[in-house]
């Protein structure tokens, strides 16, 4: 048995190891904000992937809570790294900007740094606004774009059912901002908190999560600074110029960006394909990662 048992052992390790990607971490220096950034997968033929997260105030913790990243870098680099003032780009110059602009000069810093020539970006929730903004700034860099749950081309087209659907959770979260303090960052946390329980379709796949999210790198005053800086941004015009392949996801059951949003993006992009993902909301990736990876590998093997 015991024989057997270490062949066992051995068999599982080489299968780990066959399944293993390699994975780095560094540090992109500029003249505002030193972006950290971590890479799964190597350089190769296949079109590698910039993963842009959401929040804005998050770190790209989020999207890194299954090995989903780590079984597309099998096929081709994947690299993430954390917008300014969050996670490991929290080295930022006094006065640093939180513009559109600041934020896209950040990304190309980071393509620049890995000199890789065309991406595929992967914008998650607000990551897809920041990619569709640097697309239209430096389209001559785009190979593919992937918008995950995004907004539209602005703040104001997003279709948010939050409070119809969940009052209850909105009434707790109103309770606790006035127990924590209005405009404290224990309020905007645990806001952030409440707000990750209404952010899916399952509720085991929510326990799941939110047991195991640990720190989601949360800076209540950069996202705010973001949102203020963002707020009138309207990429209408810009998005119905692209001439490059976009694929829309959506969770169905997203209240958080209904995929009314999503619908009305792909009507405007020229060409834009739509799936949506029939037992998710905010996170497909979380809650239906088998689909996910194929459709994503679909569209980034199209020729």
């Amino acid at each position: 048995m015991n024989r057997l048992a270490g062949t066992a052992l051995l068999l599982f390790s080489a299968i780990l190891n066959a399944q293993s990607v390699p994975h780095s971490k560094g540090v992109v220096h500029t003249g505002q904000v030193d972006l950290g950034y971590e890479t799964f997968g190597k350089p190769g033929a296949a079109l590698p992937v910039i993963a842009v997260n959401g929040g804005p105030g998050l770190s790209h913790a989020y999207m890194v809570q299954n090995d989903l990243w780590e079984r597309v870098a099998r096929q081709r680099q994947v690299v993430f790294y954390d917008q300014r003032g969050t996670g490991a780009s929290k080295r930022l110059q006094a006065g640093a900007l939180q513009t559109m602009d600041a934020q896209v000069t950040d990304l190309e810093a980071v393509r620049q740094a890995l000199a890789l020539d065309k991406v595929g970006l992967v914008g998650d929730s607000y990551g897809g606004l920041l990619s569709m903004a640097y697309a239209a700034a430096h389209p001559e860099h785009m190979a593919k774009l992937v918008l995950s749950d995004s907004p539209g081309p602005s703040w104001k087209s997003i279709v948010h059912l939050l409070p119809q659907v969940f009052p209850d959770l909105q009434e707790r979260n109103a309770q606790e901002e006035q127990k924590l303090g209005s405009g404290t960052d224990a309020a905007a946390r645990a806001a952030l908190h409440n707000h990750f329980r209404m952010i899916f379709y399952s509720l085991a796949k929510r326990d799941a999560y939110m047991s195991n999210m640990g720190d989601l790198g949360f800076e209540p005053a950069v996202g705010e600074a973001v949102g203020k800086a963002t707020a009138d941004l309207d990429l209408t015009d810009k998005i119905a110029k692209f001439r490059f392949p976009v694929l829309i996801i959506n969770g169905r059951y997203d209240m958080n960006v209904a995929p009314l949003t999503a619908w009305q993006l792909a009507h405007t992009i020229p060409g834009a394909k739509i799936v949506f993902f029939e037992e998710s909301g905010h996170l497909p990736s979380f809650e239906e990662p088998e689909k996910y990876i194929k459709v994503l590998e679909d569209f980034l093997n199209e020729r």
